[in-house]
């Protein structure tokens, strides 16, 4: 499924990275931990963290994620949205808690 689709369904705003909605979205990847969403998200998926630290640009970038999904309605610094828009990372955020977006993108048929 597109990037686009998911954004559509959950009723994610749009924070940085807007011309990339195209992407093909494969998974997901939950953690806070930069170090575990460096080791463990592979890419296609979409990230949902707590973080808007601007290292979650360098991490969605080298993994090559269709996204990072920013959770509980948590700031993402306008240094860090800039770098998102630069790379063509999208970032996107929601008032719901991470563990109700996995469960919304698993409904929607996301397994990995």
């Amino acid at each position: 499924m597109k990037l686009h689709y998911v954004v559509r369904e959950l009723s994610l705003t749009v924070r940085a990275g807007k011309a990339r909605l195209d992407r093909p979205v494969v998974g997901g990847y939950a953690a806070d931990l930069l170090g575990c969403a460096m080791a463990g998200s592979h890419p296609g998926q979409v990230w949902l963290t707590l973080q808007g630290h601007l290292n979650v640009v360098a991490i969605a970038g080298l993994n090559d994620l269709s996204g990072v999904i920013v959770t509980e309605d948590k700031p993402v610094p306008a240094e860090t949205l800039a770098k998102a828009d630069a790379e063509s990372i999208p970032i996107l955020s929601t008032p719901r808690t991470t563990f109700e977006v996995a469960g919304l993108l698993w409904a929607l048929g996301l397994r990995i």
